[in-house]
Protein backbone atom coordinates (compact mmCIF):
# COMPACT_ATOMS: atom_id res chain seq x y z
CA UNK A 1 0.00 0.00 0.00
CA UNK A 2 1.40 3.09 -1.16
CA UNK A 3 2.30 5.96 1.48
CA UNK A 4 2.12 9.67 0.07
CA UNK A 5 3.26 11.28 3.51
CA UNK A 6 3.96 10.50 6.97
CA UNK A 7 2.74 13.19 9.82
CA UNK A 8 3.22 12.63 13.45
CA UNK A 9 3.57 14.38 16.95
CA UNK A 10 5.99 13.65 19.56
CA UNK A 11 7.37 10.01 19.65
CA UNK A 12 4.97 9.77 16.30
CA UNK A 13 7.23 12.49 15.02
CA UNK A 14 10.15 10.17 16.43
CA UNK A 15 9.33 6.81 14.72
CA UNK A 16 7.66 8.88 11.55
CA UNK A 17 11.00 10.75 11.22
CA UNK A 18 13.12 7.14 11.24
CA UNK A 19 10.75 5.59 8.88
CA UNK A 20 10.52 8.67 6.44
CA UNK A 21 14.40 8.77 6.33
CA UNK A 22 14.57 4.80 5.17
CA UNK A 23 14.79 3.15 8.48
CA UNK A 24 12.52 -0.02 8.10
CA UNK A 25 10.38 -1.23 11.24
CA UNK A 26 12.58 -3.89 12.41
CA UNK A 27 15.71 -1.28 12.80
CA UNK A 28 13.20 1.47 14.06
CA UNK A 29 12.06 -1.29 16.66
CA UNK A 30 15.90 -1.99 17.41
CA UNK A 31 16.57 2.00 17.48
CA UNK A 32 13.62 2.84 19.75
CA UNK A 33 14.21 -0.21 22.22
CA UNK A 34 17.65 0.65 22.43
CA UNK A 35 16.92 3.94 24.13
CA UNK A 36 17.20 3.95 27.94
CA UNK A 37 15.41 7.39 28.62
CA UNK A 38 17.12 8.70 31.55
CA UNK A 39 20.31 8.38 29.58
CA UNK A 40 19.12 11.25 27.61
CA UNK A 41 18.14 13.96 30.06
CA UNK A 42 20.92 16.77 30.79
CA UNK A 43 19.46 18.96 33.76
CA UNK A 44 19.18 22.40 32.34
CA UNK A 45 20.67 25.89 33.82
CA UNK A 46 17.87 27.03 33.71
CA UNK A 47 14.45 24.87 35.22
CA UNK A 48 11.97 27.54 35.21
CA UNK A 49 12.12 27.14 31.17
CA UNK A 50 12.23 23.12 31.45
CA UNK A 51 14.12 20.47 33.72
CA UNK A 52 15.92 18.86 30.98
CA UNK A 53 17.63 20.09 27.76
CA UNK A 54 17.29 18.25 24.55
CA UNK A 55 20.85 18.25 23.45
CA UNK A 56 21.67 14.27 23.87
CA UNK A 57 18.48 13.45 21.79
CA UNK A 58 19.24 15.78 19.21
CA UNK A 59 22.96 14.30 18.92
CA UNK A 60 20.91 10.54 18.84
CA UNK A 61 18.95 12.23 15.83
CA UNK A 62 21.69 13.82 14.17
CA UNK A 63 23.60 10.35 13.60
CA UNK A 64 20.38 8.10 12.42
CA UNK A 65 18.92 10.82 10.72
CA UNK A 66 19.34 13.12 8.01
CA UNK A 67 20.21 16.97 8.58
CA UNK A 68 17.14 18.26 6.64
CA UNK A 69 13.53 17.56 5.43
CA UNK A 70 14.44 17.75 2.29
CA UNK A 71 16.61 14.76 2.31
CA UNK A 72 13.59 12.06 3.32
CA UNK A 73 12.56 9.69 1.31
CA UNK A 74 8.87 10.66 2.02
CA UNK A 75 7.51 14.02 2.57
CA UNK A 76 7.09 14.05 6.62
CA UNK A 77 5.17 16.63 8.52
CA UNK A 78 6.19 17.07 12.70
CA UNK A 79 3.70 18.90 14.64
CA UNK A 80 4.44 21.79 17.43
CA UNK A 81 3.35 24.22 19.33
CA UNK A 82 4.73 27.77 19.60
CA UNK A 83 4.70 29.73 23.03
CA UNK A 84 1.06 31.08 22.71
CA UNK A 85 0.62 26.82 22.29
CA UNK A 86 -0.49 27.51 18.49
CA UNK A 87 -0.36 23.89 16.56
CA UNK A 88 1.74 23.88 13.90
CA UNK A 89 3.51 21.31 11.04
CA UNK A 90 6.72 21.74 10.32
CA UNK A 91 7.90 20.05 6.90
CA UNK A 92 11.01 21.66 5.43
CA UNK A 93 14.72 23.14 7.18
CA UNK A 94 16.68 21.05 10.03
CA UNK A 95 15.04 17.73 10.64
CA UNK A 96 16.95 16.59 13.99
CA UNK A 97 15.74 20.29 15.68
CA UNK A 98 12.02 20.05 14.65
CA UNK A 99 11.37 16.58 15.44
CA UNK A 100 12.95 17.37 18.96
CA UNK A 101 10.81 19.98 19.46
CA UNK A 102 7.70 17.87 18.73
CA UNK A 103 9.20 15.72 21.46
CA UNK A 104 9.93 18.54 23.81
CA UNK A 105 7.11 17.97 26.33
CA UNK A 106 6.68 21.85 28.48
CA UNK A 107 7.77 22.45 31.73
CA UNK A 108 9.91 18.68 31.39
CA UNK A 109 12.09 19.99 28.58
CA UNK A 110 13.43 23.67 27.54
CA UNK A 111 11.46 24.16 23.95
CA UNK A 112 13.58 24.49 20.92
CA UNK A 113 14.62 27.46 19.12
CA UNK A 114 13.54 27.66 15.57
CA UNK A 115 13.58 31.24 13.40
CA UNK A 116 13.65 33.07 16.02
CA UNK A 117 10.28 30.93 17.70
CA UNK A 118 10.24 28.92 20.63
CA UNK A 119 8.84 25.06 20.05
CA UNK A 120 7.56 22.39 21.43
CA UNK A 121 5.35 19.52 21.72
CA UNK A 122 2.40 19.65 19.20
CA UNK A 123 0.53 16.85 21.27
CA UNK A 124 0.38 19.44 24.24
CA UNK A 125 -2.46 21.18 21.59
CA UNK A 126 -3.41 18.45 19.42
CA UNK A 127 -2.63 15.04 19.40
CA UNK A 128 -3.81 14.02 16.36
CA UNK A 129 -3.36 17.21 14.12
CA UNK A 130 -5.53 16.06 11.41
CA UNK A 131 -6.92 19.42 10.29
CA UNK A 132 -3.43 20.78 10.07
CA UNK A 133 -2.31 17.48 7.71
CA UNK A 134 -5.83 18.26 5.72
CA UNK A 135 -4.14 21.92 5.17
CA UNK A 136 -0.99 20.58 4.29
CA UNK A 137 -2.35 17.46 2.11
CA UNK A 138 -5.02 18.59 0.85
CA UNK A 139 -8.01 16.16 -0.27
CA UNK A 140 -5.90 13.03 0.60
CA UNK A 141 -7.00 10.04 2.39
CA UNK A 142 -4.99 9.47 6.52
CA UNK A 143 -4.62 6.40 8.35
CA UNK A 144 -4.73 7.45 11.72
CA UNK A 145 -2.54 6.04 15.09
CA UNK A 146 -3.92 7.00 18.56
CA UNK A 147 -2.74 6.28 21.37
CA UNK A 148 -5.14 5.93 24.16
CA UNK A 149 -5.26 7.36 26.47
CA UNK A 150 -1.50 9.45 27.09
CA UNK A 151 -0.79 13.15 27.84
CA UNK A 152 -1.35 16.15 25.11
CA UNK A 153 -4.92 17.10 24.17
CA UNK A 154 -7.56 15.27 22.25
CA UNK A 155 -9.40 17.60 19.64
CA UNK A 156 -12.09 16.53 17.78
CA UNK A 157 -11.92 15.88 14.11
CA UNK A 158 -13.74 15.20 11.44
CA UNK A 159 -12.96 11.95 10.36
CA UNK A 160 -14.17 11.82 6.75
CA UNK A 161 -11.65 10.54 4.63
CA UNK A 162 -9.81 8.72 7.22
CA UNK A 163 -9.02 5.33 8.91
CA UNK A 164 -8.29 5.15 12.25
CA UNK A 165 -6.42 2.70 14.76
CA UNK A 166 -6.58 2.91 18.31
CA UNK A 167 -3.83 1.32 21.11
CA UNK A 168 -3.60 1.29 24.45
CA UNK A 169 -1.15 3.51 26.44
CA UNK A 170 2.19 2.27 26.38
CA UNK A 171 3.42 2.87 29.97
CA UNK A 172 7.12 4.20 29.02
CA UNK A 173 8.40 6.57 31.46
CA UNK A 174 12.24 7.94 32.14
CA UNK A 175 13.21 4.91 32.97
CA UNK A 176 12.13 2.97 30.71
CA UNK A 177 10.28 2.15 27.45
CA UNK A 178 8.82 -0.78 28.55
CA UNK A 179 8.07 -4.07 25.91
CA UNK A 180 8.95 -2.53 22.57
CA UNK A 181 8.60 -5.28 20.91
CA UNK A 182 5.33 -6.29 22.83
CA UNK A 183 4.06 -3.24 21.92
CA UNK A 184 4.65 -3.40 18.60
CA UNK A 185 3.31 -6.69 18.36
CA UNK A 186 -0.52 -5.16 20.08
CA UNK A 187 -0.36 -2.58 17.18
CA UNK A 188 -0.15 -4.76 14.45
CA UNK A 189 -2.79 -6.62 15.48
CA UNK A 190 -5.03 -3.81 16.46
CA UNK A 191 -4.12 -2.31 12.83
CA UNK A 192 -4.13 -5.20 10.51
CA UNK A 193 -7.99 -5.51 10.06
CA UNK A 194 -8.35 -1.44 9.67
CA UNK A 195 -5.34 -1.45 7.04
CA UNK A 196 -7.11 -4.75 5.40
CA UNK A 197 -10.16 -2.33 5.36
CA UNK A 198 -7.94 0.25 4.02
CA UNK A 199 -6.38 -1.98 0.74
CA UNK A 200 -9.99 -3.43 0.03
CA UNK A 201 -11.07 0.39 -0.78
CA UNK A 202 -8.07 1.55 -2.83
CA UNK A 203 -9.33 -1.35 -5.44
Amino acid sequence: MPIGAVCGTSSGALVGALWAAGHDSEAIVALVAGLAPWRLLRPHLLPWQGLFAMSALQRFLRVHLPSDFASLRTPLAVGVVDAARRFQLLTTGDLPSAVAASCAMPYVFVPIQRAGLALADGGTSDRVGLAAWRDWRPQRQALVHQVLRTAGKDVVHDRTGTWWVQTPRSGASFLSLGDVQGQVNEADALAEPVVATVRASLH
